[in-house]
Parts: C-alpha cells; structure tokens; sequence
C-alpha cells in the first residue's frame, strides 16, 4: 500500500491509501476519491517527502499486519456486509420509521438498511425492534 498526501481544489489536504499510482488514477478517473471536507472531486497528489525505511520502521509494521486469521475473518466480514446491502432496501434516513412501520405490520416485511441516530437506535431496541450496525470497511471510505 502507498499512502498519498492529497489535495483538492478547494486546497484542503488529507491522505488516501492505494495499491498503486494506477488504482488512484482509476479511482480518481472514477469520481471514487473526494475531498473529505467539501466533498470535490477535483483531487490531485500533493508533494510528498520519501519514505525511508528503518528497522524500526519494519517492526512496527510486522506487528500491524494482519496474521492469517484476521484476514480470513475480514474477508467474511466484507462478504457478510455486502450480502446485507446487496439484499436490502437502503431507506436512508427513513430508517427508523420504515422498521417501525415493518415491526407493526403497516409496511412489508423486508430487509432494510439505513442511518438512525444512537437515541433512535436505543428506542427502536426499547420497542422490540431488533437493529444492527454494519461495520464501516476500509474501503467504505475511499
């Protein structure tokens, strides 16, 4: 992975991660890579001192690498995310209501995704209503 310091047009500095100077330019090209501050896609790379690599650099970095089974279980866990998204309706900000109106009876039955609030998430629970976070991947932020 390269980490590159990036800059939009509206010159807020960030960094993003890629495999490569191909996959940004991909991502770039794509309209994949945004400002995390106003959201422009109108990115570039921005200068970058080199990286030199030190012995304690490698052990800092074997300690972060994921063993075997860490990266076996991410796979299934991004498996399982994208199967849930894939076999839901996302209701976006309607979530609470719509699991509402689902739980009653009023709306039908169906796998829904969405955004609630911790309070609306904690009430829904306190209804019978049982709701589960989707975790944020890597990848979701790029």
């Amino acid at each position: 992975m390269i980490k590159f310091n990036l800059v939009c047009d509206g010159d807020h500095r960030f960094e993003g991660w890629f495999s490569g100077n191909e996959e940004f330019d991909t991502q770039k090209e794509a309209g994949l890579v945004t400002c995390p501050v106003c959201d422009s896609v109108s990115i570039e790379k921005a200068l970058m001192a080199p990286s030199v690599s030190t012995a304690r650099k490698k052990d800092a970095a074997t300690k972060l690498a994921l063993n075997r089974a860490q990266t076996a279980a991410m796979a299934q866990l991004r498996d399982a995310v994208k199967k849930i998204r894939e076999s839901s309706e996302d209701v976006g900000t309607r979530f609470p209501e719509e699991a509402r109106k689902i739980h009653y009876g009023e709306a039908e039955e169906r796998g829904i995704i969405g955004q609630a609030s911790l309070n609306e998430a904690k009430d829904l629970v306190e209804e019978g209503i049982g709701v589960a976070p989707l975790p944020d991947l890597p990848e979701d932020k790029n």
